[in-house]
């Protein structure tokens, strides 16, 4: 088994490939979540996204099951993994302005929508640096 330098270790490939691929996989975990429940409820997709204000909701429904899953298939697989994870931060960008208003909350409401707000913005960041690694490496 081939070993790679990691901060001066010695660490055999393929362990540090399963744990990239692992991590990869924790990042995406609720888009795939999200794009299966979506799936097999497509009624309950649907509300959602009536529930954003998101109109026609079947067809803005559909794109975002397509979205989550083939996205979150893009970063997994390694091909095109650059354009699954800047379409995962878009996404996630744009869903937090909408889901995570905390500027239009007050009390307790406030506090979970800011801390929700956040985290995705944090979600966020990491799709971008997914995305920068990955045309690093090619490059």
């Amino acid at each position: 088994m081939r070993n790679a330098p990691v901060s001066g270790l010695s660490v055999p490939v393929v362990r540090f490939a399963f744990i990239r691929w692992f991590a990869l996989l924790a990042l995406c975990a609720a888009y795939l979540q999200g794009g299966l429940v979506k799936l097999f409820d497509f009624g309950g997709a649907i509300a959602e996204m009536q529930h954003f204000g998101l109109s026609p909701a079947a067809p803005m429904a559909a794109a975002v099951i397509i979205l989550e899953l083939g996205a979150s298939a893009l970063i997994l697989s390694g091909r095109f993994r650059w354009a699954g994870a800047l379409a995962l931060a878009l996404f996630t960008v744009v869903a937090n302005f909408m889901a995570n208003a905390f500027w239009q909350a007050s009390g307790h409401d406030r506090a979970m929508l800011m801390n929700g707000f956040f985290e995705h913005i944090g979600l966020a960041g990491a799709f971008i640096y997914v995305a920068w690694d990955d045309l690093k490496g090619r490059a």
